[in-house]
């Protein structure tokens, strides 16, 4: 199948403007890096002797970073604690000009912080601080409240789901409906426990494990990949289906019985973190942009096979998809159900 290289640069450039709401679980990243010399007299384990650190935004934020790198307008609603870590994930968020008028306070929780100790670029241990239970009916109210209010400004929602809490049936059927009522499009990076909240959405952006696990199904063979999207399609009923496979590219299913395999651009994998992220606020900006959507998995995928080219959680821009575009062969194949 051709895909036009200058629908997607066009594509690319009507990213800049677009205001998307990011809804999830809002997560600090907190790395500590050090050296390991001797082994503790208290108990066998290596002390670390720590000589940096670093905060970044998880979750939720990471995709609202990846927007704002695309030229996105971003308004991130979520929920913090009433701690450091909050006013410390509050001001890194508010730093890259992000609209956090729709994150609330909830007393009764702590901000989620991961914190990675690493030792000669090897994670020695990660330790979370989390609530998994789901936010309180007057939060989820507040959180409806607002949303209904603002709804009208967004050109699109996406739904990040961590699994903190934030992301319940309740607020993603209400949030759904909203969404549909005002022609928005809704696309989802889903749990794979939660598959079932995520009724008649745009799209969902699965990886192939998360889907396996939504399906109950194990994979084998690529026809089974085929039928384990049509399996979703059908209990679901979105729009579009894209399942992120690794170095195995990505298989986008729509409604309707079209499947196509988009193989990977990448050449080299430094990192995996956070390459989800990076999927889904890519594809959902290009569905605003005026993609189709084999276009936006297209633009997706060259956007996944240079995130995954960097160490951490990281971003990429404009210019740099519009780069890979030039020195990249396009590829894609479809087939029919």
């Amino acid at each position: 199948m051709k895909v036009s290289i200058k629908k997607l640069k066009k594509t690319i450039t009507n990213f800049k403007g677009k205001r998307i709401l990011v809804i999830g679980d809002l997560i600090l990243d907190h790395y500590i890096f050090g050296a390991a010399e001797r082994i503790s007299p208290e108990a066998p384990v290596p002390v670390i002797w720590a000589n940096k650190e670093n905060f970044v935004g998880g979750g939720a934020v990471n995709v609202a970073l990846n927007l704002v790198d695309l030229g996105v307008k971003v308004s991130l609603c979520g929920v913090i604690g009433d701690d450091h870590f909050g006013k410390a994930l509050l001001s890194l968020i508010r730093e890259k000009n992000i609209d956090t008028s729709l994150i609330f306070t909830d007393n009764s929780r702590p901000t989620t912080l991961k914190t990675r100790i690493i030792s000669q670029h090897q994670q020695v241990v990660r330790l979370d601080w989390e609530s998994k239970e789901f936010l309180q009916l007057g939060v989820n109210s507040q959180i409806l409240k607002r949303l209904k209010k603002d709804i009208k400004i967004f050109d699109g929602v996406i739904i990040e789901d961590y699994g903190k809490g934030v992301i319940n049936p309740y607020l993603v059927e209400e949030l759904v409906n909203l969404s549909k009522k005002n022609n928005k499009i809704i696309t989802v990076d889903p749990k794979e426990e939660h598959f079932d909240y995520y009724e008649n959405v745009t799209a969902l952006t699965p990886n192939l494990k998360e889907a396996e696990t939504a399906a109950n199904m194990r994979v084998r063979s690529k026809d089974e990949i085929n039928l384990l999207g049509e399996v979703i399609i059908e209990r679901l009923k979105p729009k579009a289906l894209l399942v992120t496979m690794g170095d195995a590219g990505m298989k986008l299913f729509l409604e309707g019985g079209k499947i196509y395999h988009i193989p990977t651009y990448s050449l080299e994998v430094y990192d995996v973190t956070g390459a989800g992220d990076t999927v889904i606020a890519v594809f959902t900006a290009s569905l605003l942009g005026g993609a189709s959507f084999i276009e936006a998995a297209v633009i997706s995928n060259f956007a996944a096979s240079i995130v995954v080219s960097k160490v951490g959680a990281a971003t990429i821009t404009r210019r740099e998809l519009a780069a890979k575009m030039k020195e990249t062969e396009i590829k894609v194949f479809s087939y029919k159900a």
